[in-house]
This record gives structure tokens, C-alpha cells and sequence, in this order.
């Protein structure tokens, strides 16, 4: 809820610069990468039943009480600590994903579990234009109504509804495709149907056998030493950075292209909520022709054309136009993702590399995260003409791994087919 905080002068009341809020915005996610992969070992030998309700429990507290932070050292404090309850939330889900679903049913869960943030993103920013009006009452500025509710002793309501979700998921999780009972004893499905659910799995994809316990040294060895990931890693971090760095401060851009400071929050929502539309369609597109790295190409290429437009109209005096291309950018910033993080599962050759080739996958997006924290700056503005040369630097680099994806595999199955072993999806 940071970035609509924003426009309410979260920094004034903090007593911060907005070089100090990028650097806390950059914490949480160095907090995520540190605790990535352990949080993913850990995983794997307790089961996503055991491990993710508790850590949804744990973050949530987090930010219960960051409400009451005051000053510099305390805000970045928080900002590290959400980040490190947070590592290996997202690789969990996507892992646990693929021991449920197919191969050709992967694709469109990933982009349909990615739109609870992307309609979370799209919300807030209609959300924070209602409750930043109520600045004032009760003395309170109108971030922190983004943040705190009267009626709890100002315990922030986002962090309260995330504990309450967190012990939600930790009750009523099934615990696995096998055995589809919650911790609390919940049956989802009968024994014979569990095995049916197991088998039709298994048999598409045997590689999803989960032999141990722990994740084995040589599994380790092969997905570090795993050279395919590298266009995967590098086109999500510099694909997704220019995202991190509009979803922050794109209210502050449409502001400078002349619209009212409050309804920037709401109309940066627009584009947003069309983000969650060509999400969906890309995975299941994706999903039906079974081509993931065309569609991952053509959502880059997507991205790339429309960045190009927000950098040649920088200067521009026609806000609608320029607003019409941001919002445009924001629909196609991110569609990509989920396919490129089903098409690297596809390919992981045992559940246990799977497993960390999920977390390197969202390490990536982490990563960006930093990046994008620092690209726009306060002596850029208004024109914001170093960020957006940065940003479509970033999304060229994006589309370029994207064709080097797409040729690896290409390449790589034409020397498989000689060979005729298995060949790589694509």
C-alpha cells in the first residue's frame, strides 16, 4: 500500500526523502532474495500446508504494526523484515501448482495465481482515491488511513486481514495431491480420487515424483549449473524493473501530465484492471497452442513498442495521449511473466530442481524490484528523461533474451531429435 501512500506525502510525515523511500522499497525485496531459496528447502521437506500459512501469518504481523513506525530507521527496518517473512511465498504457490496440474493446465493457474497481486494492484489505486479524502479525520493524514482503522486501535487493517487469511490457508491447505487432507483433518477428495488426481499427474509428467524428503546435492548442482536459465533470469529482471518502478510512481507521472493529484491514484487503476484481462488471455493462449515462448516473446514485444512510445512523447504537452500510452504500458508490462515462470517449470527435469528453479525464477522478479526502485529520481522530474531511457534499455534487454529463449530451445531440440532423447518445451 506504499506507493498510493505515496501521494498523500507519506515521505513529509515520515520525515524521509523519496531517495530514502526507494531504498526501503528496495529492502523488502533484498529481504525476499536473501531468504529465497532456503525458504524453498524448507518447503520442500515440510510441505506447502506446513510452511505458508505461517509465513502469510508471519508477515502479516509485520505489517500490522507498521503502522506505528515513525522516522527513517524504523521504516526501513520494517520494510527488511516484510520482505524477509515474505521470501518464498510466490515460488511456494507456483511450485505447489505444478504438483496438482498438468502440463498443459500450468500455464493459465500461473497467470491466474499472479492476478490476486495484479487485482490487488489495480484496487488500490481506486481504493487510496476514496480513503486519501479523509484526511484530517481524526487527526490523521490520509496515508494513514491506507494503514490504520480507529475502530482497531489503529492496527492496520491490510495486515489484520492478511493474518486472518494466513491461518485460513494454514487450516484448510491440502497437504498434497496424494493426500488431500488439510492439518485440521479436512478431506477434499476420497482415496480413490486422490489416486486418480496423483496418477493423471504423474503419468504426463513423471518427473513430478517427489522421491525424498530434501532436495539432494546433485539437484542443487544441476539447476545452479543450469546455463537454459539464464535468458529466463536475465529477460525477468530486466522485463520486470520497469514495472516496479512505474507501479510506484505512475500516479506521480500522470500527475505531471497535468491531471488532479488525488485522481491520479484512480486512473493509473485503468490500465491496472487491463493488466488482470491480458494476463488471463496470455495464459490461456499459451496453454491451448502450447507455445509459451511465443507468447512470452510477443507479451516482451508488446511491452517493448509501447515503452518506446512513453520515451518519444516525453515531451509532448498532450497529457491524454501520454496518459493513454502509460496506462497502455501497464496493461502489457507483466502478462508475460506467469508464462515465462510455467515454461521454466516445464523444462525442470526432477521435482526437487523445479522446486529451486522457482525461487532463482522469482529472485529475478525480486531483483528487478531493486533496480526499479531507483530509477525515477527527484532531480529527473518532470520529463523524467534519464528513467525512461533507462527503462526502454531495460525492456530491449528483455526482448533480446526473449529471442535468445526462444533460439536455445530451438537449437537444443534439433540436437535432442538426433539423439532422440526428450525434447525441450517451447
Amino acid at each position: 500500500n506504499l506507493p498510493p501512500a505515496l501521494r498523500q506525502a507519506f515521505c513529509q510525515c515520515d520525515r524521509i526523502t523519496q531517495f530514502q523511500f526507494n531504498i526501503g522499497q528496495q529492502l523488502l525485496s533484498a529481504g525476499i532474495v536473501i531468504l529465497e531459496i532456503p525458504s524453498n528447502l524448507v518447503l520442500y521437506k515440510l510441505g506447502p500446508a506446513l510452511w505458508i500459512g505461517p509465513q502469510i501469518i508471519a508477515w502479516g504481523l509485520v505489517a500490522t504494526f507498521q503502522a506505528f513506525q515513525k522516522g527513517l530507521g524504523p521504516y526501513l527496518a520494517t520494510r527488511l523484515l516484510l520482505g524477509l517473512c515474505e521470501a518464498g511465498f510466490i515460488p511456494a504457490g507456483l511450485y505447489t501448482i505444478t504438483r496438482w496440474y498438468k502440463r498443459e493446465e500450468t500455464t493459465k493457474r500461473f497467470s491466474y495465481y499472479f492476478l490476486g497481486m495484479m487485482v490487488s494492484a489495480a484496487s488500490s489505486g481506486l481504493i487510496a482515491f476514496g480513503i486519501l479524502h479523509m484526511r484530517g479525520v481524526c487527526g490523521l493524514a490520509g496515508w494513514q488511513w491506507l494503514n490504520v482503522h480507529p475502530n482497531l486501535r489503529y492496527v492496520q487493517i491490510e495486515g489484520v486481514f492478511t493474518i486472518i487469511v494466513g491461518i485460513l490457508f494454514f487450516s484448510l491447505l491440502p497437504q498434497s495431491p496424494l493426500n488431500p487432507v488439510s492439518l485440521f483433518g479436512i478431506r477434499y477428495f476420497s482415496e480413490r480420487e486422490a489416486q486418480i488426481l496423483q496418477q493423471r499427474v504423474l503419468r504426463d509428467d513423471p518427473s513430478k515424483v517427489q522421491t525424498r524428503e530434501t532436495v539432494s546435492a546433485a539437484e542443487v548442482k544441476a539447476t545452479f549449473t543450469n546455463w537454459r536459465l539464464l535468458p529466463h533470469f536475465f529477460m525477468t529482471l530486466s522485463g520486470m524493473a520497469p514495472g516496479q518502478a512505474m507501479a510506484t510512481y505512475a500516479p506521480s507521472l500522470v500527475v505531471s501530465f497535468g491531471f488532479d493529484r488525488l485522481k491520479a491514484n484512480a486512473m493509473m487503476s485503468i490500465g491496472a484492471w487491463f493488466m488482470v484481462l491480458t494476463t488471463v488471455i496470455w495464459g490461456i493462449i499459451a496453454d491451448k497452442t502450447r507455445r509459451r515462448g511465443l507468447m512470452v516473446f510477443l507479451g516482451v514485444l508488446g511491452f517493448w513498442g509501447l515503452t518506446l512510445g512513453n520515451r518519444l512523447l516525453i515531451t509532448s504537452k498532450n497529457g491524454n495521449l501520454r496518459f493513454g500510452f502509460l496506462a497502455a504500458t501497464t496493461a502489457f508490462q507483466a502478462n508475460w511473466h506467469p508464462v515465462n515462470g510455467a515454461w521454466l517449470a516445464l523444462n525442470a527435469k526432477t521435482s526437487g530442481e523445479r522446486s529451486l528453479t522457482m525461487a532463482i525464477f522469482i529472485i529475478g522478479a525480486n531483483i528487478s524490484g531493486i533496480i526499479g526502485g531507483q530509477i525515477f529520481q527527484a532531480e529527473d522530474a518532470p520529463m523524467y528523461r534519464t528513467a525512461w531511457t533507462v527503462i526502454m534499455s531495460l525492456a530491449s534487454l528483455a526482448l533480446a533474451m526473449s529471442v535468445f529463449a526462444n533460439a536455445q530451445y530451438w537449437l537444443l531440440n534439433r540436437l535432442q531429435k538426433r539423439k532422440g532423447e526428450d525434447r525441450y518445451l517451447y
